[in-house]
């Protein structure tokens, strides 16, 4: 299922790889909510290349909550033939093996018996990202999805204490899905009488992060993060951009997952190094001055390692690795700013709309006297109209 708004950025290549995977027996649903999106016309050029891809158009949305997105796909769930789904972002492209490896890594191993470990329900893949534009959000925007939010969604997805999942390209199965409502109370001793499915999951703004949760701990499984990578088109971006973005879902996290959000400052290169630097140098008398290259060096040379393992080369050398090194600097340098700003707030904006996000992780639509003056002012002068032609949602550590 393909939700679509618009042109995205590498759209007819993001979508026709959809229709080249290499798997017997799938069908291809695409979403718009409007009947004069110019998505339409890259789709039904698609169809008429692959036609003997199982491939529908659904035109319209209903409207059963506050997410556009659960809203724009929900034609599509209910209509699905088979119980596996597969979600991905219209600025995503994947590679044609990667439906195969997915099914496989939620069917989990049959010839080996593991009573003790808990079923797969859940199948996900960690963006890399590639901007097609050369504005400067779009580069620190590439340089932090590539390093800094790889090597943490990695991590935190490897320890797997708890559901870590963004929206990018996530497998379930509908019937799974069908069991919970969001509550993340296990089904055994839950009496909800909420909608379950999809449907439930429209009152959130981030519905991949909260369905990834309600099948965590109401159903008691685990998810999976496959080898592949969800290929991820970064449109044009200002700095500005790039900055609601981050307050954005730091907003939105800090609801769902408070104890992460709050010591994530202490994850990223600058506190982190304060602190090493202090205690070295008051149990060691490790000279500050030389502790802070040697610190930032072997942060940048582990970061440029993670974007190689996930690209299976390193950064371009010449203009583009220096390019790169310098939105990464600009990332780390912006990092603690853009969390001290967002921690403080409620209020988010997504796809031109104001919201107000409520402590149980819900939202509701924003008045004008959920934003004061300051934060209008603010806004006003630093974001654009068109903030929305780029909207990634991800919410690992981020």
């Amino acid at each position: 299922m393909r939700p679509l708004k618009g042109l995205d950025p590498n759209l007819y290549e993001n979508l026709e790889s959809t229709f080249r995977q290499e798997y017997p027996n799938y069908e291809v649903f695409f979403a718009v909510s409007d009947e004069h999106d110019q998505a339409l016309g890259v789709v039904r050029d698609l169809i008429a290349k692959y036609p003997h891809v199982n491939a529908h158009v659904l035109i319209g949305e209903e409207n059963i909550g506050v997410n556009p997105k659960v809203n724009n796909l929900v034609q599509a769930y209910r209509q699905a033939a088979h119980d596996i789904i597969w979600v991905l972002d219209s600025n995503v492209m994947v590679d044609p093996g990667t439906l195969a490896r997915s099914v496989d890594a939620l069917d989990g191993p049959s010839s080996v018996a593991q009573p003790k470990r808990k079923r797969i329900a859940l199948v996900h893949h960690v963006p890399f990202a590639f901007a097609t534009e050369a504005a400067l959000g779009s580069h620190v925007e590439q340089a932090f999805l590539n390093t800094n939010h790889a090597k943490m969604y990695i991590a935190i997805n490897t320890v797997a204490i708890d559901s870590c999942v963004n929206g990018k390209s996530n497998l379930y199965r509908r019937s799974d899905l069908e069991r919970v409502d969001g509550t993340l109370k296990p089904v055994s001793s839950s009496g909800s009488t909420r909608d379950k499915g999809l449907p439930a999951f429209g009152r959130f703004l981030a519905e991949d992060n909260m369905i990834g949760l309600a099948l965590w701990h109401e159903l008691d499984v685990r998810h999976d993060l496959s080898c592949d990578v969800a290929h991820n088109a970064v449109g044009s971006m200002s700095l500005a951009d790039y900055f609601w973005r981050r307050v954005r879902w730091i907003r939105v996290r800090k609801y769902m997952a408070f104890a992460a959000t709050m010591a994530e400052p202490f994850t990223e290169s600058i506190v982190a190094g304060c602190i090493a630097a202090a205690s070295l140098h008051y149990l060691l008398g490790f000279p500050i001055w030389l502790f802070f290259p040697l610190h930032f060096l072997t942060w940048l040379l582990v970061d440029l390692d993670v974007y190689e393992s996930l690209a299976g080369h390193p950064v371009p050398p010449g203009l583009t690795r220096w390019k790169f090194i310098g939105a990464w600097a600009l990332r780390e340098g912006l990092a603690l700013l853009i969390w001290s700003y967002a921690i403080w707030g409620s209020t988010v904006d997504w796809r031109g709309k104001k919201y107000v996000v409520m402590r149980n992780g819900e939202v509701r639509k924003a008045g004008r006297d959920d934003v004061n003056k300051w934060q209008r002012w603010i806004h006003r002068t630093s974001s654009r109209e068109d903030v929305a032609q780029y909207e990634p949602i991800e919410l690992a550590q981020d």
